[in-house]
C-alpha cells in the first residue's frame, strides 16, 4: 500500500462516530461509520467476530478485512510563461509590421527565437548564448540583403554577418539583450526546475510502499479502536508520533538536502527583485529588436562602405529584389522612440514569487512536520492522554516519543524496523536534491545551468506531470507547465488557479 493512501485514509479517519460503550456488541457503529464515509458494507459484519489476529489481538470485532477507498489528487495548471511569452510574439508582429517584407518574409527567424526560449526555458539543453548570436548574425544578413538591390552570394552573406562583433551594426542593443535574455531565463528556468525536481521528489516518495509492520501499525492506531467499540476514543499523542516517526523514518532522512534545497531556491527568488525579471525581458524582446534594426536602417551607408573595404564589392546590380529600394526607404521612414517598461512589468512575477518564497519557508521542514501534522489531526487533546487509544485499551501510553530519522528508529515500541536498511529509492531522491541544489547554487552565479531536456513529454499549455500513480513512465521528464485543474473521480478537493511557478509542487505547498 503506497503512503499517500494510508495517510490519507488515517486523516480520513479520524473523526469518524460512533459509541465508546462495550455493551453494544452489534456492527451497527461501524456500519454507519463506513457507509458515512462513502464505503461500501462488503465484508462489513453485522456481528462482532473473531479480530485479526495480529491487527487487532482481541476477541469480539466488527473488521473482517481491511477495506480502502480510493483517493484521487487534483491536477493544477499553469499558463502564466505561455500567456508572456504569446503577448510578446504578438507585439514583435505589431512593431515590426511597419518593415514590410523585411518583417513578413522573414517571420520564420523571429518565430524561431522565440521557440528557442521556449524550449530553453522547459529545460532543452540548447546553448542559449550561441543561438541569440546566430539570431543577431542572420538578422544582419538579411537586413542588408534587403537595402543593397544586387545577388549576394552565401559566401559574402557569411562575411557580412562576421563584421557583427567589430562594426556593431546593431549599436549594443545584442549584447545587452543577450545579458539580460540569459541572466532572466537562467534564474528563472533553474527556479522553476527546482520546484519540479521538488514536486518529482514528492511524488516519488509518496509511492514507496509502506512496510508491513507499518501498515500494521497505522491499522493499530486507526481501525482497531472501532473494532472495539471505541470509535470516538482518539490515539493517544504520544502512542501516534511513535507511529508516524516510525512510518516516515526513511522520508524523514530527507529533511537536511530538503531545508538547503528550499534555502537556496528562496535566494534564487530573491535574485528577482535585482534582476530584470522574466516578464520584463520578454515584454521588452520586441522593442529592443525593433531599436536594433532602426539603427542599422539609420547607419546602413557606413555600414556599408565598411563592409565593402572588409568584403569587397558585391558585384554588378542585378536582378535583386524589386522592392528593395522601396523597402529601404520605408524602412528608413521609422522613427526611434526610447523603451520605457510597463509599471506593472514584473509586478505580477515579483508578487508571486514572494507568496511562493513565503509558502516555501513554510515548507523547510515538510518531512520532519508530518508526523507532528497528522497527529495533530488524529490524536487526542493533551488534557486526554489518560482517557485515549493507546493501541490496547483506552488508557495513558507509558513510552517515549522517538526522534526523527531511521537511526533513531531502533527502539519504537511501534514500529520493528530494520534501521541498517534504508529505502533505497528514497536514497536516491536524496541524491536528487542535492545535485538540483548545486545547479541552482551555479545559477546565483550567472552560471548555465543543464538540466534534462523535456521538451518531448511537453504538448504546450495544459501539459503536465501525472501525480497518480497511475502515469508511469519510462523516464520521468521535467515539465514547466502544470495539468489542467480539475476535480478527479469527484473527489472533493478544492481547485487553485496557479500562475507560471506555482508548480505541481503547489498541490502541498497550498494544502498546508
Amino acid at each position: 500500500m503506497r503512503l499517500c493512501v494510508l495517510l490519507c485514509a488515517v486523516v480520513g479517519l479520524c473523526a469518524a462516530p460512533g459509541s465508546v460503550s462495550g455493551a453494544d456488541r452489534s456492527c451497527g457503529d461501524l456500519r454507519q461509520f463506513y457507509t458515512g464515509k462513502g464505503f461500501t458494507l462488503e465484508g462489513v459484519p453485522l456481528t462482532e467476530i473473531s479480530g485479526h489476529p495480529r491487527l487487532c489481538p482481541w476477541k469480539g470485532a466488527c473488521t473482517s478485512a481491511l477495506l480502502c477507498p480510493d483517493f484521487f489528487l487534483c491536477r493544477l495548471s499553469a499558463a502564466y510563461f505561455t500567456e508572456l511569452h504569446g503577448q510578446s510574439e504578438r507585439s514583435l508582429q505589431e512593431v515590426l509590421s511597419p518593415l514590410g517584407p523585411l518583417y513578413s518574409q522573414n517571420a520564420r527567424l523571429f518565430a524561431e527565437l522565440y521557440g528557442d526560449l521556449r524550449q530553453y526555458y522547459r529545460g532543452s539543453a540548447l546553448n542559449l548564448d550561441e543561438n541569440l548570436s546566430e539570431f543577431w548574425s542572420q538578422l544582419l544578413e538579411r537586413t542588408f540583403k534587403a537595402s543593397v538591390p544586387v545577388n549576394l552570394s552565401e559566401d559574402y552573406l557569411e562575411c557580412v554577418a562576421k563584421q557583427q562583433e567589430t562594426l556593431r551594426p546593431f549599436g549594443e542593443i545584442p549584447r545587452d539583450m543577450k545579458t539580460k535574455v540569459i541572466r532572466a531565463f537562467v534564474t528563472a528556468r533553474s527556479f522553476v526546475q527546482g520546484l519540479l525536481v521538488s514536486s518529482e521528489v514528492i511524488k516519488k516518495v509518496s509511492q514507496v510502499s509502506l512496510a508491513e509492520e507499518c501498515t500494521k501499525a497505522l491499522m493499530k492506531l486507526v481501525y482497531c479502536p472501532h473494532c472495539r467499540g471505541l470509535a470516538s476514543v482518539q490515539p493517544c499523542s504520544n502512542y501516534c508520533s511513535n507511529v508516524m516517526k516510525g512510518c516516515l523514518a526513511n522520508q524523514a532522512d530527507l529533511d537536511p538536502v530538503w531545508q538547503e534545497l528550499i534555502d537556496t531556491m528562496i535566494q534564487v527568488a530573491s535574485s528577482f527583485s535585482t534582476e530584470p525579471s522574466l516578464d520584463v525581458v520578454l515584454s521588452s524582446i520586441p522593442i529592443r529588436i525593433y531599436e536594433a534594426v532602426h539603427y542599422l536602417q539609420e547607419n546602413m551607408d557606413t555600414f556599408t562602405a565598411k563592409v565593402y573595404q572588409t568584403c569587397g564589392s558585391p558585384g554588378e546590380p542585378g536582378t535583386g529584389s524589386p522592392n528593395a529600394h522601396e523597402q529601404k526607404k520605408k524602412s528608413g521612414s521609422l522613427t526611434a522612440f526610447e523603451y520605457k517598461p510597463s509599471p506593472t512589468a514584473g509586478l505580477r512575477l515579483e508578487i508571486q514569487v514572494s507568496d511562493l518564497s513565503s509558502k516555501l519557508r513554510d515548507m523547510r521542514q515538510y518531512w520532519v512536520q508530518l508526523p507532528v501534522a497528522l497527529c495533530s489531526k488524529l490524536a487526542a487533546e493533551s488534557n486526554s492522554q489518560d482517557n485515549c487509544w493507546n493501541g490496547m485499551t483506552k488508557a495513558r501510553y507509558l513510552p517515549g516519543v522517538m526522534g526523527d530519522g531511521l537511526a533513531n528508529q531502533i527502539n519504537n515500541p511501534e514500529v520493528d524496523l530494520d534501521i541498517t536498511k534504508p529505502i533505497m529509492k528514497i536514497r536516491q531522491q536524496i541524491m536528487e536534491l542535492k545535485i538540483m541544489s548545486n545547479r541552482l547554487k551555479d545559477a546565483l552565479e550567472g552560471n548555465d545551468v543543464d538540466f534534462q531536456d523535456a521538451s518531448e513529454d511537453i504538448s504546450g499549455s495544459g501539459s503536465g506531470m501525472c501525480l497518480s500513480g497511475q502515469c508511469a513512465r519510462s523516464r520521468p521528464g521535467l515539465y514547466a507547465y502544470a495539468p489542467e485543474t480539475k476535480p478527479v473521480g469527484g473527489a472533493a478537493t478544492p481547485g487553485i488557479g496557479v500562475p507560471l511557478l506555482l508548480l505541481p509542487f503547489t498541490v502541498l505547498l497550498l494544502q498546508r
